[in-house]
Parts: structure tokens; C-alpha cells; sequence
């Protein structure tokens, strides 16, 4: 009982966003923000995602940049690539059937949606991503490196293959202790919202 009051108490935490946007006077930024915390909020803080982000957090601990350039090279080569076994080892995880699930559950809202880890890897993902490594990115820069309770909205844009105009807010993903663990990416998609 403890757990469950306590993983509560962590998931209220993560709705009080202290947010932080490209622009704050954007008309974008408050549906995106209502979209996450209605919809995202609940299920990026799922126990099995935290086991997950946790359990490569502990994996990758001993990273240095030169390991990191290195995956994300070999992911990058695998995208123009037949043979995929990095990136299909990740779209086969348990967090990509449940990414790929809550974006199907969206009705369209949820273009992409990727989790990653204290360094900025990929843990699962919807879609292939055109990189394995999101910490050099705002992505990750304005949610997990900024702390718990962080939500980014960056700027809109025009999704080349659909025309749709989306927006990507991210967020950082806490622990049952309240402690960063990694984040959460959502592309919004606007004309669904």
C-alpha cells in the first residue's frame, strides 16, 4: 500500500508541470500542455516503463561520449539500412508495444512517441527515430537536464509526409522516489487536438 500511495504522490507531483516553452505566448502551448497532462501524464509514469528506463539507466552507467557517439552511429547507418537488428531489438521492447499502443489508443492525437533514458538513448519508441540519441537535443535539455516535474513544448511544425502540423512536447520521467530517471517525447499532433 505504501508503494502505490507513493507512486500516487509522485504521479500528482508530475501534473504540477513547471513548464518551460520555445515561446510562452504561443497558441499552441496551452492545448499541447492540457493534451499531456489529460492524456500522457498517466501512462509515461507506468511501472513498467520506470523498470525499463531504470534497468538502462544501470546498463549504460559507464558510458562515456565515444560510446554514445558510437551507438548513435550504428543507429543512424541501421535507418538507411536493410539490416536493422539494433533498431528492431528496440521497436520489439515492451516500451514500444506500449508506445505503439497509446498511440493508436490516440485517435490520431500522437504522431511519435519515444522514451528515453538519464543519458538520452532511446528505450522504446513508436517509430524509428532518425537517432539513437536525444541529449543533445531540447528534447531532452529542457526536461530531464532542467529536473522532475519539467514539460517542454517546442515550436510547431509542418510533418513533411502527413502535412499535419504537429509540436513535440517532452517531459521528464521520475521514479517512485521523485528522483529524474529519463523522459518521455510526444509528437502532438495539432489538427487532432
Amino acid at each position: 500500500m505504501r508503494h502505490l500511495l507513493t507512486t500516487a504522490m509522485v504521479i500528482a507531483a508530475t501534473y504540477a508541470f513547471i513548464p518551460v516553452t520555445a515561446n510562452a505566448e504561443e497558441a499552441h502551448v496551452a492545448p499541447v500542455t492540457a493534451f499531456m497532462k489529460e492524456k500522457v501524464v498517466s501512462w509515461a509514469q507506468d511501472p513498467m516503463i520506470i523498470k525499463a528506463i531504470k534497468a538502462q539507466n544501470a546498463e549504460h552507467a559507464n558510458l562515456n561520449d565515444a560510446d554514445i557517439d558510437a551507438l548513435d552511429k550504428k543507429w543512424r547507418a541501421e535507418v538507411q539500412a536493410n539490416d536493422q537488428p539494433m533498431i528492431k531489438g528496440v521497436l520489439a521492447n515492451d516500451v514500444s508495444t506500449f508506445l505503439k499502443a497509446k498511440q493508436a489508443e490516440s485517435n490520431g492525437a500522437i504522431a511519435e512517441v519515444f522514451v528515453v533514458d538519464n543519458k538520452g538513448l532511446n528505450v522504446g519508441q513508436s517509430d524509428i527515430t532518425s537517432d539513437y540519441w536525444q541529449g543533445d537535443e531540447a528534447k531532452f535539455k529542457k526536461t530531464f537536464n532542467v529536473g522532475p516535474n519539467t514539460l517542454f513544448v517546442d515550436e510547431v511544425e509542418k510533418d513533411e509526409s502527413t502535412q499535419a502540423l504537429q509540436s513535440q512536447a517532452s517531459m521528464t520521467i521520475v521514479d517512485e522516489t521523485g528522483k529524474a530517471i529519463g523522459a518521455v517525447t510526444v509528437g502532438v499532433n495539432l489538427d487532432a487536438l
